[in-house]
C-alpha cells in the first residue's frame, strides 16, 4: 500500500494555472460564440457544416499547451502502460462520455457554472468512480 505522503508528480501551482486557462478559454468560448466548451462534444461533432470554430478550438488548445509545454520546461508526459493500453484506455474514455452526455471539462467546467443538476450528478460519478478506481490500482 502507498502512503498517504507519496505524492508524485504533485504541481499544485501548475494545476491551478491549467484550470484557470481552462475556464478563461470555456469562458470565453461561451461568451464569444454562444458554445459549450466540453471536449467530447466538440469532437464528436466534427462533421458537422460548423466545423471551422470546433476546429480552431482543437488548435488553440493543442498549440496553447505544446506552446506552455515549451515554454516552461515541462517534463515529458510519463506512462507505465504501453501504447496498446493507452489506445484501449482512450477508446473507453470516448465510449464512457458518449454514455455520459459529455466529458469533465463539459460537465465539470460548463455544466456546474450553469448549475446543472445532469452535469453535477456525471461529476459525482466520475469523482466516485476515479476515488474507486484509485483504491484498487493502490491496494489490489
Amino acid at each position: 500500500m502507498m502512503p498517504w505522503t507519496e505524492i508524485f508528480n504533485f504541481t499544485p501551482l501548475q494545476g491551478l494555472a491549467g484550470g484557470i486557462l481552462l475556464g478563461l478559454g470555456a469562458a470565453l468560448l461561451l461568451l464569444s460564440n454562444g458554445r459549450i466548451a466540453g471536449f467530447s462534444g466538440i469532437i464528436s461533432n466534427l462533421t458537422n457544416s460548423d466545423r471551422s470554430w470546433r476546429l480552431a478550438f482543437l488548435a488553440g488548445a493543442l498549440i496553447s499547451g505544446t506552446v506552455l509545454h515549451r515554454v516552461l520546461d515541462l517534463p515529458a508526459a510519463d506512462s507505465q502502460l504501453p501504447a496498446s493500453g493507452l489506445i484501449i484506455a482512450g477508446l473507453l474514455v470516448g465510449f464512457g462520455t458518449s454514455l455520459g452526455n459529455g466529458c469533465t471539462s463539459g460537465h465539470g467546467i460548463c455544466g456546474l457554472s450553469r448549475f446543472s443538476l445532469r452535469s453535477l450528478v456525471a461529476v459525482m460519478v466520475f469523482m466516485v468512480s476515479a476515488m474507486v478506481t484509485v483504491y484498487f490500482m493502490r491496494h489490489m
